[in-house]
Formats: C-alpha cells, structure tokens, sequence
C-alpha cells in the first residue's frame, strides 16, 4: 500500500495564520485547513508588538486538532512567517520581552544614523538588500541607540520562525531565507556580514547557527509530544520566509525564465537567480536579493499590495460600514477609469490609519480627481498597483537583460480577479494565477524534500501543477492602458 505523508504546515501572515495538512500520495498533494486565527499585534507604552506566546498557543493547538480529527500520526512540522522580526534569549535561553512588529515607529531617523557610519552604496554591495525603514539593520540600531536592555542581556537572536522552532524543539538554528531578509547577511558569501555590523556598532556574536531549507531543525519536545497527543516528529526549516515558501510553489518548469507575484498584504514581485546581482541599477531601482529555496536568490521588489485595500477597508469598519471584499470589487468596477491613480509606496501609505483620506489628500496634492465613494477608492489602489506592477517588470528586464511575456501570480491576492486582470491590461503580458495556498504549499514541498518525498525543487513543482488549478488573464485594451501609464508616471514623478 502507498505512503501516505502528513506534513503540518504553519503559516504566519502579518494578519493571520493557519494550520494546513498537506497530504502527499506521491503524486498529488491535498490540503486541509486545520487550524485558522487571527494575528494581533499590540500597542502598548508607545510601542508595537506581536503577541509571541498567544501564537506559539496557537501552533499547540493546530497540533492538538490534527491529533483530535483522525491525524495524530503527522509526519513532520514545518513553519514560515513574514520576515525581518525576531526575539531575543537570555543566556538561559529565557525569551526577553516581546519581539517588535516591523511597523513599529522605532525606527524613524535609522536611515540617517546608519548611513552617517557606513554608506548605502557599501551596505547594498555588501548585503544586495533593498532598504526599507523596518529592516533588522534598522531595527537593532534603533535598540543599540536607546540603551535597550533585552539586546544588551540577549544571548542569542532568533528569528520569528526559529523562534518558534525553539519552542517546539529546544534548538537554535537561522534558517537562511529568513536571514536573508534582515539585510545582515553577506549575499555572496551567505554568512553574516561582521564587518558591517562591528561598524554600526552592533553585536556580532549573537545569532544562531545557520540552517538551509530543507534541512531538519530537531525533534518535537517529549512534554509538546505527551501534551498534544502525537509522536516526537522532526521540525523541518522550510524555506521560512513565506515569500520564499511561496516562491517555492510557482508551477514552472526547470529553465524557464518567469516572473512572479506573491500577492497579499504584500507583493513581492520578482525573479529567480542563480547568484546575487547587486549592480548600481538594481541599487537604484531598490530591488532585493533575498534567498530562497535550492540556492536560487529571489531578486525581487516589495511592493505595498493589499495593505492598502485591507486598511482602507478597516477604516471603513471602523466607521460602521462593513462591506466584503467581493462587494468593494463589484463598486470598483462600476467607477470611472483612471480617475485617480496613487504611488502605492508612498510613505503615507506604509502605516495604519485612515487610508481613505490619505489617498483623497495625495489626490488633492497632484492636482487629481478626488475620490469619494469605496469603489473610488479602491479602484484607484487596483489601477495603480497594476501599474506600479508594469514599471517593476520594465526595472527587471533593463537590470537582467530578459524579457518576460508571462506573469505568474500566486498567493491569497489571486481572488482579487479585478486586480489580476489589470496587471495583465497593464503589463500587456498573459497572467497565470495560482495556486492560492502557495506560502503553505511551498512549505508542504520543502517539508517533503526533507522527508525524502519529493527529489528537489522542480519535481515539486510538477507535483503542485498535477495538484492546484490555475488561470489565465490576457491583456485587452492596451492603448488605453499605455496612455494612462503614462499619467500614473507623471503623477508619481517617475521619468
């Protein structure tokens, strides 16, 4: 009789998270949602924070319904998270306050401050990181400059997936994917970057030893074990960053040149490599090398996606008027075309708040039509991310020297089918959508690679084509969208 693997699958999202069961028959790979709950952040004494233990709660009690529904005999763990956040352990391998979410406004001024001790120019050729205000970089600084006491007293550093691994195991290990991210690393060499940190003035000898995806981090704790219900069952490092699961779960073939999406609170756009491409012009279009599974590196741009959709919809919420994404989708499509178009990126928009009016206020700014209703609004965020899309591709194919005609998008975003359909209008490229569950699935691969289930990356990527449908978008209406490309430039400042 044929094996049936049962691998536990853990993501973390800014918002939320899940528990997934992928089952593996060897050919095909089916999913059940075992465990699904919210991801709060905190707000207390001026700062932001997530709530570690309650999720780590959480984690116990995706275990415990696999145990209780038939599925105690799970073969492994694996767990991914959103990256850049960590927690620190005492030299008694006690946790030390709660770990900072990346939103958190502590790092205001850290630019300035660590550009004053190395240059930008040497921290881009050194790490090939893109910078963005909540990096580790930045966020340790701001801990050095304030005297912070938990990095004073911190042991060891761990990211938030290995800090969870920690609880489950015992054993503090880094995977390199969620390393990548913290723009510590040296990129060529896949070690972290010493000489920078001594320069900033940082600690250089409180992170853990490095694991790569795919590799076993240990063993289920025996009290987790007795308390849940299951076996002691190897925890895996995943590809831990969950744009790196997600990447993971791309359907290409082997050699093939391809861009992709991870859509959600982000969009993580960009393309696979064989090395770091850490040029001026990537500096210059602020595109990043992250790692990934197999050795690749993700060179790729974030881009603020559905954030902007999702607070402007808890704004509304909080205003009394609590409509679904599918009903806002149905408003933009009634509005009037290129109206009013926005920079996603901006600065206004990185942060929580009235969305809405922030976006009238950049509108009243560049001298637009000012949007009043939901569907406006929302029309204008789904326009501009499309085209916000287009001049990410035009940046990766002057900095690579390729062309990409098909644009792969995956991720919880692809229910968004309005947005899927302007990305293609926009880019004038077809548009493959799927899978939806791709950070998990990703996951679910490198969780069976490890196993010894699955050979490598590209027979996991045949197995999730057998497994999870996809669709396709092709672009109509190019004209228009090419001239009003042009007036989401000009607005935005782009040449």
């Amino acid at each position: 009789m044929k094996k049936i693997y049962k691998f536990l699958a853990f993501d973390f999202g800014a918002s939320s998270g899940r528990a997934m069961l992928g089952k593996f028959d060897g050919e095909k790979i089916v999913f059940e949602e075992k465990h699904r709950f919210s991801n709060d952040p905190v707000t207390v004494n001026g700062g932001m924070y997530w709530d570690v233990l309650r999720l780590f709660h959480e984690i116990k009690q995706g275990i415990l319904k696999c145990a209780n529904s038939g599925d105690k005999d799970i073969d492994c763990i694996g767990i991914d998270t959103w990256g850049v956040d960590y927690g620190f352990l005492d030299k008694n391998g006690k946790l030390l306050g709660n770990p900072h979410h990346y939103r958190d406004t502590r790092t205001d001024g850290m630019y300035e401050k660590a550009f004053s001790m190395v240059s930008k120019e040497e921290i881009f050729e050194k790490t090939g990181i893109a910078f963005n205000w909540f990096n580790t970089l930045y966020q340790l600084l701001s801990e050095k400059l304030s005297g912070d006491v938990c990095l004073e007293n911190a042991d060891k550093l761990l990211f938030m997936p290995d800090l969870f691994n920690y609880f489950l195991t015992g054993e503090k290990r880094c995977e390199y994917t969620i390393a990548s991210t913290s723009q510590m690393l040296d990129s060529k060499n896949r070690t972290w970057a010493k000489d920078l940190l001594t320069k900033m003035g940082l600690p250089t000898d409180i992170y853990a030893d490095m694991i790569n995806p795919g590799q076993k981090v240990g063993i289920l704790k025996e009290e987790l074990a007795k308390e849940l219900g299951v076996e002691r069952v190897p925890v895996i490092a995943v590809a831990s960053h969950d744009t790196a699961s997600a990447v993971v779960s791309v359907p290409v073939e082997k050699g093939e040149d391809y861009i992709y999406i991870s859509s959600g609170t982000w969009s993580l756009m960009g393309v696979e490599l064989d090395s770091p491409m850490v040029t001026k012009e990537a500096m210059t279009h602020n595109f990043t090398n992250e790692g990934g599974a197999e050795n690749k590196i993700r060179f790729l741009k974030n881009i603020m996606g559905l954030w902007l959709i999702q607070e402007s919809r808890r704004q509304w919420d909080r205003e009394g008027t609590l409509l679904s994404f599918d009903e806002l989708e149905s408003e933009a499509r009634q509005a009037e075309p290129f109206a009013s178009l926005i920079d996603p990126d901006r600065q206004e928009f990185q942060t929580p708040g009235n969305m809405p009016e922030r976006i009238r206020e950049f509108c009243r700014q560049t001298g637009q039509k000012v949007p009043q209703t939901k569907g406006e609004i929302i029309r204008a965020i789904a326009e501009s991310l499309a085209f916000k899309y287009r001049h990410t591709i035009e940046g990766m194919e002057e900095v690579t020297g390729k062309k990409y005609g098909v644009i792969n998008i995956v991720g919880g975003g692809i229910k968004d089918k309005m947005i899927c359909a302007f990305t293609a209008n926009a880019t004038n490229r077809k548009v493959v959508t799927g899978p939806v569950e791709a950070t998990a699935i990703g996951n679910v691969i490198m969780q069976g690679i490890a196993m010894g289930a699955i050979k490598d990356l590209y027979e996991g990527r045949k197995i999730v084509k057998k497994s999870f449908p996809t669709d396709e978008y092709i672009p109509t209406d190019a004209g228009s969208w090419d001239a009003a490309y042009g007036k989401w430039k000009e607005i935005c400042g782009i040449k």
